[in-house]
């Protein structure tokens, strides 16, 4: 009896394995005890509540006028009309803070995931000459493309073969320009920009305050009182009205957007966008499933693209925001509050967004500046560390140039580069993290 139970048990398991399709093997599952709403609110503390508005404010400054910019270069230089717009920004925010929660929560881990700003910029130039429909019907399409590399399993195989110090060199190419606008600002507008970095020093050599008082969002706050205090808020922040009202736009397909920006958009958001998620939260200790990322972003871009809005990915700047400060336990909480607060973003949307844009261009420089300072200094200190040197320095440099070719951004160059000289120059790079 006993021998018959034991030969039976090894030819089960091979037979359950063979019945489950062999793509789902490429999607990483979950593993974590998806927590109830106390375990959440428990693990959601005033850093993680103050990270998470933080990232919020980014992605609804900077990001933001660049939707407004692509949105301007419509119809030969008209603009789309004003329902459209907030229609796309509605999108972006309520859509993409619904996946962030959702993906947060089931794998008990941060994945903050917005719309990538350089295919943004990509589809404004478009605009210029191809119709909103067929921009939006390259959108469907690319998020077409988008789930099939996740799905099979190749968005993984491309980010573990890249090496570490390179990815995070990409990274720290992209947060440099934070740093140099929070000197700038500081020069140009101290009335504004010189009480936020004095309040967010001040916080962070004293840890035991920090828990209480988030350097940044009280930087935040202290720059919001300012400048409503001197009358710097400029007028109009409430003309686009107040409640988005969502328009839905029907695609339409055709070659010339197809050719020109499936392919761009796919590699903004598996390499160049996720491929900074993948590499922030990894440096922050998490293990984002990188085909499940990919995979997600790509399902979320073909309902999205009907509202009007830019493809989504695993944002690298907002998971750098949300897991800045703060135990690592409770990062998931910071991701998932601010996807709440997306949504809230996503409704409100005329509102939020004009009254961010209406404040002084310092005020947007300082915060990002203080809120990527860890984050920035974490990328150099991991970018050059180790035995990809000369790959990461290529790598950070070309990033940074802001270099474009055929229609593709820097960042993806600089991993491009960087890759090869590691290859030519490292002879000892270190070996990418197993784990993802």
């Amino acid at each position: 009896m006993n021998t018959t139970t034991t030969s039976d048990a090894p030819t089960q398991a091979p037979t359950a394995k063979r019945r489950r399709p062999k793509a789902l093997l490429a999607l990483e599952p979950s593993t974590a005890t998806r927590p109830g709403i106390r375990t959440i609110l428990s693990d959601m503390t005033a850093t993680s509540v103050g990270n998470a508005f933080v990232a919020l404010l980014f992605a609804a400054s900077g990001p933001v006028a660049v939707i407004l910019a692509a949105a301007a270069a419509a119809n030969g230089g008209e603009g789309l009309s004003g329902d459209l717009v907030s229609s796309w920004i509605f999108g972006v925010f309520l859509g993409n803070g619904l996946l962030t929660i959702v993906m947060s929560w089931w794998y008990k881990s941060p994945q903050a995931y917005f719309w990538t700003i350089p295919g943004t910029v990509i589809a404004g130039d478009a605009l210029s000459h191809l119709s909103f429909a067929e921009v939006l019907g390259a959108y469907v399409l690319t998020g077409m493309l988008i789930i099939f590399l996740g799905w099979t399993g190749l968005v993984a195989r491309v980010m573990d073969a890249l090496p570490p110090q390179v990815a995070m060199a990409m990274v720290a190419g992209i947060f440099l320009r934070f740093g140099l606008e929070l000197i700038d600002a500081s020069l140009a507008d101290p009335m504004i920009a010189i009480p936020m970095i004095l309040i967010f020093v001040a916080l962070s050599t004293i840890p035991a305050a920090a828990k209480f008082a988030p350097p940044v969002a009280l930087a935040a706050g202290i720059g919001t009182a300012t400048a409503l205090i001197f009358g710097r808020l400029a007028d109009g922040a409430l003309d686009g009205g107040i409640v988005a009202a969502p328009v839905l736009t029907m695609p339409t397909f055709s070659w010339a957007a197809t050719i020109e920006l499936v392919i761009p958009l796919a590699i903004t958001v598996v390499v160049v966008q996720n491929g900074q998620g993948v590499a922030v939260l990894r440096a922050a200790g998490h293990h984002p499933p990188t085909n499940v990322a990919a995979t997600a972003s790509g399902v979320a871009t073909i309902p999205l693209a009907f509202l009007g809005s830019t493809p989504t990915c695993l944002t690298g700047p907002t998971n750098a925001l949300l897991v800045a400060e703060g135990h690592k336990r409770n990062h998931y909480a910071a991701a998932i509050a601010c996807g709440v607060m997306s949504i809230g973003v996503g409704l409100i949307a005329p509102a939020f967004t004009g009254f961010i844009l209406a404040m002084p261009a310092a005020f947007i420089a300082t915060l990002a500046g203080v809120a990527m300072f860890t984050p920035l200094k974490n990328a150099f200190l991991a970018g050059f560390s180790g035995g990809a040197s000369a790959g990461a320095l290529t790598c950070f440099l070309v990033t940074f140039s802001e270099l474009s070719l055929l229609g593709i951004s820097a960042p993806f160059w600089g991993l491009v580069f960087g890759v090869a000289v590691t290859k030519l120059l490292d002879r000892t790079p270190q070996s990418p993290p197993k784990g993802r």
